[in-house]
C-alpha cells in the first residue's frame, strides 16, 4: 500500500495485521480520489474526517494532496497501531487527530468538515447509520462532500443526502454524496 499522489507520493503505508480490517486497495483509492478531484478541484486547506479509518490510507492521501487537517476515528487496536505508525512515518502528527473509539461515540461537531471519508465493514449498513447520526450532530454542511465505500451490491440510501456519483471497483462500490437541496 502506497500514497498515490501529492507530497508523500510513493511513500509506503503499513496495514494492520490480521483480517479485522480491509484496507482500501490502491486501485480503489486512485478511483475515489480521481472522482473527488474532478468535483473538489483541489484538496488545499480542506478539513477532512476519515471514519472507520483502518490504516488511515484515505485521510493520509487527502493530507498528501494538501488537506490542512484530518480527524481519524478507528476502534480496532491493530488498525490504530498501524494508523499511528503511518502518521508518525509521514511526520504528519501536527495535522492529525487520531481518536480511538467508535464513530458512533462522536459528539456534536464544532463546524462541518469539508470532506468525510467512510470505509466501514462491508454489508453492515454501518456507514449509513454513522452518516445519519453525523447529519443530526452537525458534521455535514452544505459544502461537505462525503465518500462512502461499501460492498458492490450494498444499497446506499440516507435521508437528506443525495447521491452525486457511484462507481463499482472490484468488490467495492464508491458513492459520493452531498446534502440534498430539496
Amino acid at each position: 500500500m502506497r500514497i498515490i499522489a501529492g507530497d508523500w507520493r510513493g511513500r509506503k503505508l503499513v496495514a494492520p495485521k490480521g483480517d479485522a480490517t480491509r484496507p482500501t486497495a490502491d486501485r480503489t483509492r486512485e478511483t475515489l480520489f480521481s472522482m473527488l478531484t474532478s468535483r473538489l478541484g483541489s484538496f488545499e486547506e480542506l478539513s477532512v474526517a476519515d471514519l472507520f479509518a483502518g490504516s488511515g490510507a484515505l485521510g493520509l492521501e487527502a493530507l498528501s494532496r494538501g488537506a490542512a487537517y484530518c480527524l481519524f476515528v478507528e476502534n480496532d487496536e491493530a488498525a490504530l497501531k498501524a494508523l499511528r505508525s503511518n502518521v508518525a512515518s509521514l511526520d504528519a502528527k501536527s495535522r492529525c487527530d487520531v481518536r480511538a473509539g467508535s464513530v458512533m461515540s462522536l459528539g456534536p461537531a464544532k463546524t462541518p468538515h469539508d470532506l468525510i471519508l467512510l470505509d466501514p465493514p462491508y454489508d453492515t449498513g454501518a456507514g449509513q447509520v454513522a452518516l445519519d447520526r453525523m447529519l443530526r450532530l452537525g458534521w455535514i454542511g452544505p459544502a461537505t462532500w462525503i465518500a462512502l465505500e461499501t460492498g458492490r451490491n450494498e444499497k446506499v440510501e440516507i435521508k437528506s443526502l443525495a447521491i452525486e456519483a457511484e462507481r463499482n471497483v472490484g468488490k467495492a462500490k464508491l458513492t459520493l454524496l452531498k446534502l440534498d437541496d430539496d
